[in-house]
């Protein structure tokens, strides 16, 4: 376990179990080198604890890589809930998870993710304040989904913009895997932008509803990636963009919110290697951590200052475009030197500060 800890360079990484409500918990914090680390709490079923662990790790990395590249004071963190929520979950359990978060005495402030509520959000704050993205009536930033949908909206337009000269979206043919909470927004956002939707979700109940809703075409979640499109949108869960489906891709860009879409790192240069523009996920997908950021800003929270800082990300993804440009590298690749220009001026500035 120690080294899978040591593989994903983590600062540090907490575990708790608690025999009475059935607790399995662990938090890893990546780096607080731009602020407390921030990340939701993913509550999920797991085939082993080094399942999990690996999860946390990689999520909590790409939350330090997230908040550096969307300009955000805050560090990456994770937390993960191993079992089953639909029979774990009551308020004593939520209640004794917060009580481990608050021992980590703020270097780790949580969220919502995968699994957990925003009702599970407003609990947690009656524990700990370390938790963000409560409910608006406590003076939170409220569900952080609609703001993630509307930076993957903007990331679009940006995609657009680079392949076709025009970021407009009508007439384009974008295919959704995934229509839970952030999905869902996002086919709203298509359908009004004028753009042909087709959707996917391993519940076929939701993806039934979605499209009645929004008049979107429906495919089997096995099978979305090999829809003849215009953009892929990741929307569900990650290492979606693997060996097997990347050489199955019909579309000219992936652009999702889904976390961690790359299996491997390999595989930005199989997509480059394709012709598919990849838009990375951690730069699309912050939207909602650029939406929580704000409620620690010195006037609180304030939705339209929020979006609009969400909508640079559609800039942000541009200059990723353009740095993979002038140095003949992957935008994945070039996200990531994006988001390490600013650690290390970070961890520099923190070095030459008197001890």
């Amino acid at each position: 376990m120690l080294e899978i800890v040591a593989a994903h360079g983590a600062e540090q990484v907490s575990m708790t179990a608690d025999p009475v409500t059935g607790l399995r918990a662990i938090v890893a914090i990546h780096s607080t080198v731009l602020g407390p680390s921030l990340g939701g709490t993913r509550f999920r079923t797991y085939d082993s604890e080094d399942e999990a662990l690996t999860d946390v790790l990689r999520l909590a990395r790409g939350m330090t890589y997230k908040h550096a590249v969307c300009g955000n004071d805050l560090g990456g963190g994770k937390a993960v809930i191993i079992g089953d929520p639909a029979r774990l979950r009551s308020d004593e359990f939520i209640r004794t998870y917060a009580r481990f978060i608050d021992r980590l005495e703020g270097r780790y402030l949580t969220a919502e993710d995968v699994g957990t509520t925003q009702a599970d959000m407003d609990l947690i704050r009656t524990v700990s304040p370390y938790v963000t993205g409560v409910s608006e009536r406590l003076g939170g930033s409220g569900d952080p989904s609609p703001a993630t949908a509307w930076g993957v909206l903007h990331a679009l337009y940006a995609v657009g913009e680079r392949l076709w000269g025009d970021a407009s979206l009508a007439g384009r043919h974008i295919a959704v895997s995934g229509v839970g909470k952030v999905g869902r927004a996002l086919v709203d956002h298509l359908v009004d932008a004028g753009a042909r939707v087709t959707i996917a979700d391993v519940r076929d109940d939701l993806a039934a509803e979605v499209a009645q809703s929004s008049g979107a075409e429906v495919v089997s979640a096995t099978d979305v990636h090999k829809v003849r499109c215009d953009v892929f949108s990741p929307c569900a869960l990650g290492a979606v963009l693997n060996e097997r489906t990347i050489p199955e891709l019909q579309c000219d860009a992936v652009c999702g919110c889904a976390n961690n879409q790359l299996a491997g790192e390999e595989d930005g240069e199989r997509l480059s290697s394709r012709g598919v523009l990849y838009a990375p996920d951690f730069v699309v997908n912050a939207g909602g951590v650029i939406n929580i950021a704000q409620e620690r800003g010195p006037d609180g929270y304030g939705h339209d200052r929020a979006w609009d800082r969400i909508a640079g990300i559609g800039a942000t993804i541009s200059r990723v475009f353009a740095l993979a440009d002038e140095h003949a590298i992957t935008p994945a690749e070039a996200a990531d030197r994006l988001a390490e220009e600013r650690l290390d001026a970070a961890a520099a500035a923190a070095a030459s500060q008197p001890s």
